[in-house]
């Protein structure tokens, strides 16, 4: 049987991991190119000029394709792949996160404050939460309830709790950031997509996958649809009181 072609495919909706060979949408997987200097460029957006290769958005599938020397057997040419690649992706992803919440910022889809959030909850218009990963628990179960009045189900939108109270602060241009609501928008959803992205690549080991490398059910209460849970708290920090 032939092998996937592990280029782009022009006009395929589909594309095929070089670590795994499994098929995957490409919201869900992480493109690169070969750039000057035979250099492996992450294309996290997946703008790059050239044709890429993909590999499933897992930190330890791109860490096996550096171990594995993938990048050169796909492009058919000797490449050099930062043997950091992973841990450098991870920073990318974070990044374009918080450029995204800024966005929805000035957008004025983000409100930030606890009572300002109770009162956008009750309002029904939010798309998720957003919570400081070093904020204390009291205010998050406040919050919880407020959505279980709700929408009958604290679950029932997504909570992002990946980021500390200092890089909310600096995206959102506010000091102190420890809840937020994103409010419904296209703005806000490019954010939360781009959070799933950030949590599958961090998410733990293929035996916690279901067969098609996704998971059942994620922590933000969704069916399995690759997109993971946002719930990812930092360990050994010190927990922030509510604003």
């Amino acid at each position: 049987m032939a092998r996937p072609a592990l280029l782009d495919a022009e006009g395929s909706s589909e594309r095929t991991c070089i670590v795994t060979r499994a098929k995957g949408l490409p919201q869900n997987m992480i493109r690169f190119v070969a750039g000057p200097g035979a250099i492996v460029v992450p294309d996290i957006r997946r703008e790059l000029p050239g044709r890429g290769v993909w590999v499933t958005a897992r930190e330890s599938h791109v860490a096996e394709a550096v171990k594995r020397q993938a990048f050169s057997r796909c492009f058919k040419t000797k490449v050099v792949a930062s043997e950091s690649l992973a841990a450098e992706i991870e920073a990318l992803l974070a990044k374009d996160c918080l450029q995204a919440l800024s966005l929805a910022s000035k957008a004025g889809q983000v409100v930030r404050g606890f009572a300002k959030v109770e009162e956008a909850i009750a309002s029904g218009a939010i798309a998720g939460l957003v919570h400081a990963a070093d904020c204390g628990a009291d205010g998050m179960r406040k919050l919880g309830q407020s959505l279980r009045r709700r929408y009958g189900d604290e679950r029932a939108r997504p909570r992002v709790e990946l980021f500390a109270s200092g890089q909310l602060d600096l995206a959102l241009g506010r000091a102190n950031v420890i809840h937020a609501a994103l409010i419904e928008g296209p703005a806000s959803e490019g954010f939360l997509q781009r959070c799933r992205k950030l949590t599958l690549y961090r998410s733990g080991s293929p035996g916690a996958e279901s067969p098609d490398g996704c998971p059942d059910r994620d922590r933000m209460g969704n069916e399995k649809a690759c997109r993971p849970s946002g719930v990812l708290k930092p360990n050994g920090r010190e927990r922030k009181t509510d604003e």
